[in-house]
C-alpha cells in the first residue's frame, strides 16, 4: 500500500534520514516491530514508545485464543495504539469480533491504515473514545475477553530492578484491574517485564492458579501478560 498521510503528526518514514534523531534507534528495530514496514505502515512519534513488537503481538494473540474460554467470541483491545495487538488478535481467527479502542485519532487513523496493510481493517470494529467509557457498551455480555497494553508512563520503568505497579501512569494496577474486571470475567494485562509479581498476586482469585506470562524477543524478555479469568493454558502455551 502506497497511500501517504496528509495529516501533521501522521508519518510513514521509509528513509533513514527521515528519521528523527531521537528515535533512530527505533529505524534499526523497525522489522522487528511490523514485519511489513517498507508496504507503507503508518506511525506517530509516541507509537514507537508503545507498540507491541509483531512477533510478541502474535505469541499474544495465539495464547489468548488457545487458553480462553470456548464460549468467548468477542475481544475487546482497549489501549489500540497504531494497532499492533488489534491486527494480531484479527489474524488469529479466533474471534468472531474484534473491537480496538483508541482515544487519540491520528493514532487510530495509523492503526486503521496499518490493519488494511495486513488485510484486517474490515475484520476490526474501531472506536474513537476514552477505553473505560467505550467498555460500558459491553456490559452484560459474557462474551468478551478484554486485552489492555495501557501506557506505562514512559521509560522510567525500567530504572527499577522490580517495577511497582501502583505508580504505574497514568493507570496503575489496581485502576485498569477494577475497570475492566466489571465487564470481563477474562482480562489479559500487557505490563512491564519488571513488574513486581508480589502486587499482580493480590489479585488472584482463591484455589485459582494466575498465570503470568513472558514474552521476549532473541532472548531478552520485553513484557509479560497476566491473564486474570478462566483461562485454561497447556504446557506448550505456557512457553515466552
Amino acid at each position: 500500500m502506497s497511500s501517504k498521510p496528509d495529516e501533521k503528526g501522521i508519518n510513514q518514514w521509509l528513509h533513514v534520514d527521515q528519521f528523527p534523531e531521537n528515535l533512530k534507534k527505533y529505524w534499526f528495530q523497525r522489522f522487528k516491530i511490523w514485519e511489513q514496514y517498507d508496504k507503507g505502515i503508518w506511525m506517530t512519534e509516541d507509537a514507537w514508545f508503545g507498540v507491541t513488537p509483531e512477533p510478541i503481538a502474535n505469541k499474544i494473540a495465539a495464547h489468548i485464543a488457545e487458553s480462553a474460554p470456548k464460549e468467548k467470541t468477542i475481544i475487546v483491545d482497549a489501549f489500540a495504539g497504531v494497532g499492533g495487538n488489534a491486527i494480531a488478535l484479527a489474524r488469529s481467527g479466533r474471534w468472531d469480533s474484534v473491537f480496538a479502542i483508541e482515544k487519540d485519532a491520528k493514532t487510530l487513523k495509523c492503526a486503521k491504515h496499518n490493519a488494511e496493510i495486513y488485510g484486517v481493517s474490515s475484520k476490526i470494529f474501531w472506536l474513537n473514545a476514552d477505553c473505560f467509557e467505550a467498555v460500558n457498551r459491553f456490559a452484560g455480555n459474557k462474551n468478551v475477553v478484554i486485552f489492555a497494553s495501557p501506557p506505562w508512563g514512559g521509560t522510567e520503568y525500567g530504572v527499577d530492578n522490580v517495577f511497582d505497579l501502583t505508580n504505574m501512569e497514568p493507570y496503575n494496577l489496581d485502576k485498569l484491574y477494577k475497570s475492566f474486571t466489571k465487564y470481563s470475567n477474562e482480562v489479559v494485562l500487557y505490563l512491564p517485564r519488571n513488574s513486581d509479581l508480589n502486587q499482580i498476586a493480590r489479585y488472584g482469585q482463591e484455589g485459582k492458579k494466575l498465570e503470568v506470562a513472558h514474552y521476549a524477543i532473541m532472548g531478552a524478555s520485553k513484557a509479560l501478560c497476566v491473564y486474570f479469568g478462566d483461562f485454561k493454558f497447556d504446557e506448550e502455551a505456557q512457553e515466552p
